[in-house]
């Protein structure tokens, strides 16, 4: 590691650069906010509302883009004689417009809660007998009318508790429930898939967010296997379409190490940030952490784009984006240290397109560590994560793509039979793509792969068959294929090289296969034409 020094006028700008996509909350970067579920289940109130509406204003946390009060399961009182809901009057006897104008009296937006079905999370696991029935089964119009327009609500989280005795499909339902919400003729709600894994490739652009794994708790076991459970979503997020990993459990019990890699990561894997703790007696260490300006840069970035990992070992991994301009020279990186004993880890500059001197700032500190060339090695503590923030001087194209990273059209965490990634040993980042093609509709796309200069190139396969495949390969349109690919056993590896154009800028390569099964892909390769 070669270090050089920087000066603080430089960093200045810099900084004050870095800062402009932090207040900036709207309906394109993920949602931030605070939602009653992870603390309180069905036990909430009118005033519990109110005070943590009023702890998010005191506590700085809106200052810094936490804008959203979900008030979850809990609240339903049944429905009148027309079929409308009311709300507890126990719990909210002012009723719930004079809730949501409350919230939005404090410059913040009011979300709530509905099952897909009939019936609630609350009345299946909470023994919430008032949670029975007031679901949207039967019901879309008049509750989306009812929540979004009489009561005002901003955001929407529908469940799936009672989904599935709705006798549709999930995709179905929520497309039900998405145009019921279109109706209403209110285009600014936020709308949130809440199905427990990834739900399709066609949440996508229907939601604003969809839960991608089930219920989280306060255990760092559960916020490591959230973690793996999103690592390879990234090509399923864009602006305003998030991969949700739950609520945070900060403040709820976490070491402040594992505090830090729970915000951390969720910040750089662009998850909604929505705090699950009591704020009104929230400990000043986690209000520290979850109110980070420059953490909650890297999630509200206007790019929008979801970290990759880089690289990955026995117990750690190292996460990236390219953070203001996608094909820039600033890069968010990082360090996360999985194993119980602290470590040194190490990021090669080259794995992040960047060469020349680059700038390195640790976010946690709000420190400049230098400047550095090829590489940067910091000391991470058990089960934490550093965070810094890169500006190289130099950058070159990527050359390399993950099959993991290609955007699986059919993919389904459940559904073997379409392509997928899955763990591979001696693969290129240890995971592969797998059953891709014996269908025209399950391809995988490689997207914005991007050419500082266009012209002819070599596209570079590596692959595992066992038997002979062909794979079928659409570049920008024009089509060309091999044929009876063999690498020699399934655990074996082989490349095949073609010949294409690539254009200057972005470009979109296809792999399928429209009449078999294609062989499995490790990884794809964009070399300079000869």
């Amino acid at each position: 590691m070669k270090k050089k020094k920087v000066t603080t006028y430089c960093c200045l700008l810099l900084l004050a650069s870095f800062f402009t996509t932090v207040t900036a909350q709207n309906t394109n970067t993920p949602m931030m906010g605070w939602s009653s579920w992870n603390t309180f289940r069905v036990h909430i109130n009118e005033e519990l509302i109110k005070e943590t509406a009023d702890a998010m204003v005191n506590r700085g946390l809106k200052d810094v883009g936490y804008g959203y009060v979900n008030i979850d399961d809990g609240y339903f009182g049944g429905r009148n004689s027309e079929g409308r809901l009311f709300a507890n009057k126990k719990k909210f006897p002012n009723g719930m417009r004079v809730l949501s104008d409350y919230i939005h009296s404090k410059g913040l937006k009011a979300g709530i809660y509905s099952d897909a079905g009939s019936n609630t999370c609350g009345s299946i696991y909470d023994a919430d007998t008032l949670g029975i029935g007031v679901g949207l089964w039967k019901h879309d119009d008049i509750d989306c009318q009812t929540f979004l327009k009489d009561w005002g609500y901003d955001f929407i989280k529908i469940d799936w508790c009672g989904g599935e005795a709705t006798g549709q499909s999930e995709q179905q339902r929520y497309t039900d429930i998405y145009k019921a919400i279109r109706r209403t003729g209110r285009t600014d709600v936020r709308y949130n898939i809440c199905r427990w894994q990834f739900p399709g490739t066609w949440a996508t652009q229907l939601a604003g967010s969809w839960r991608i794994h089930t219920d989280i708790n306060p255990r760092f076991t559960t916020i490591d296997r959230i973690i793996e459970r999103n690592l390879y979503l990234a090509p399923y997020a864009s602006p305003g379409h998030y991969n949700d990993m739950d609520m945070l459990e900060v403040g709820r019990g976490l070491t402040e190490d594992e505090e830090k890699t729970h915000f951390g990561i969720w910040s750089i894997l662009s998850s909604p940030l929505m705090i699950g703790c009591d704020l009104r007696t929230i400990p000043e260490k986690t209000l520290s952490i979850i109110t980070n300006k420059e953490v909650i840069a890297l999630n509200q970035d206007s790019l929008g784009l979801q970290a990759e990992a880089i690289e990955r070992g026995k117990d750690y991994l190292i996460l990236s984006k390219a953070i203001q301009k996608r094909e820039g020279k600033l890069r968010a990186v990082a360090l996360y240290n999985r194993s119980n004993t602290d470590q040194q880890i190490r990021v090669d500059f080259d794995k992040l397109y960047l060469s020349g001197d680059v700038r390195v700032r640790d976010l946690w500190n709000h420190q400049e560590m230098g400047t550095f060339t090829d590489y940067y090695e910091t000391l991470v503590p058990a089960h934490g994560t550093a965070l810094i923030r890169l500006e190289g001087s130099k950058r070159h194209d990527r050359t390399c793509y993950e099959a993991e990273y290609a955007f699986m059209q059919e993919f389904l965490p459940d559904n073997k039979q379409a392509a997928h990634f899955t763990p591979k040993s001696g693969a290129s980042g240890e995971y592969i793509m797998k059953n891709l093609g014996n269908s025209p509709s399950n391809w995988a796309e490689f997207r914005n792969v991007y050419i500082s200069k266009g012209g002819d190139y070599q596209l570079k396969l590596t692959y595992y068959s066992g038997d002979k495949r062909d794979i079928q390969i659409a570049v920008n349109g024009t089509e060309y294929k091999q044929s009876n690919l063999y690498s020699g056993t399934w655990d074996q590896a082989a490349t095949t090289t073609i010949k294409v154009k690539l254009r200057t800028g972005y470009n979109t390569i296809r792999l399928y296969n429209s009449y078999g099964w294609a062989p499995d892909i490790d990884k794809m390769e964009i070399i300079k034409g000869r």
